[in-house]
């Protein structure tokens, strides 16, 4: 009776965040009864419910494939990779809250946040002209310091480089605005206190800042670490080639060619099911483990 009485009394807030609810419950909650897809052998022509149920079937043909293990492998490395890149973002923003100079501290943001509003079709493009054989400029330099050229795209050991690192380049300025955000929240008084106790500028970052905006890194770490299974597509789509598929073939590009390209929709909703199932239970757990180890989680 309470909660009725709140809402009526507050029913423009109510009113004001209707359409976002809306909006979820239709886009993200109602598509939800799909799942069984993953349990059936679909089939257009019935529909959901007149097709076949088939149990785990599709799950067990995914997990006797016999590129699971690379495929699994493969997403995996790259996620950890990208993963091991995460406190890049908060040197970066550490690094420019000690600039002085507000002219050059708005440079520096300017370049760093720039590359995040080029597309990933341009970002592959400029990676695949940097590494072209024949005029990109790594293996121009590659030529002026006496080495051979290489063709960079086609070597798979070199593929998850070439991935995590281009991404760095394009979204760790734009990452850093949240911590410069959670930094600028910070006392004032708290650091000139460090200051006067005779705390250098490091010591300061150390004993002071980081511990301030800790809750905002462990709360980024927790999400970053919810998709580890969640190599986005796009991007490895289009710098992949036959000749560097030992490494670049993961699960999203799997899905695609299994499921848009074959046409084997139910097989591929299984493979997206345990991976969102598996993503799930590692946000859980990190969760668990950062809530015990600092008293900070998401809930």
């Amino acid at each position: 009776m309470n909660v009725l009485k709140f809402v009526k009394r507050h029913w423009q807030l109510y009113t004001l965040i209707l359409p976002g609810v809306t909006a979820v419950f239709i886009f993200h909650y109602l598509p939800i009864y799909g799942v069984q897809i993953a349990f059936r052998d679909l089939r257009p022509s019935r529909g959901f419910f007149g097709s076949e149920w088939v149990g785990f079937a599709h799950f067990i043909r995914f997990f006797s494939f016999p590129d699971f293990w690379r495929i699994i492998g493969n997403t995996l490395f790259i996620s950890l990779y990208e993963l091991a890149t995460f406190p890049l973002a908060i040197i970066l923003a550490l690094m420019i809250n000690e600039v002085n100079s507000r002219k050059y501290k708005r440079l520096v943001q300017m370049v760093s946040y720039a590359p995040h509003f080029i597309s990933t079709v341009v970002l592959c493009s400029i990676v695949i002209l940097f590494t072209s054989f024949e005029n990109g400029l790594f293996n121009n330099f590659r030529v002026i310091i006496g080495l051979p050229r290489m063709h960079f795209i086609t070597i798979p050991e070199y593929f998850r480089s070439i991935y995590v690192w281009s991404g760095v380049w394009q979204h760790v300025g734009w990452r850093t605005i949240i911590y410069l955000a959670a930094i600028s929240t910070i006392s004032s008084e708290l650091i000139e206190a460090a200051k006067i106790d005779g705390a250098g500028r490091l010591r300061t970052i150390t004993s002071v800042i980081i511990p301030s905006i800790l809750p905002t890194i462990i709360t980024l770490l927790i999400l970053n670490t919810g998709s580890v299974l969640s190599v986005g597509f796009e991007k490895i789509f289009l710098l992949q080639n036959p000749l560097n598929l030992g490494t670049s073939r993961v699960i999203s590009t799997y899905v695609y060619e299994i499921g848009i390209m074959g046409g084997q929709f139910s097989y591929s909703s299984a493979i997206g099911l345990f991976n969102n199932v598996i993503n799930v239970l590692v946000i859980l757990l990190v969760n668990y483990v950062a809530k015990k180890a600092t008293s900070v989680g998401l809930w």
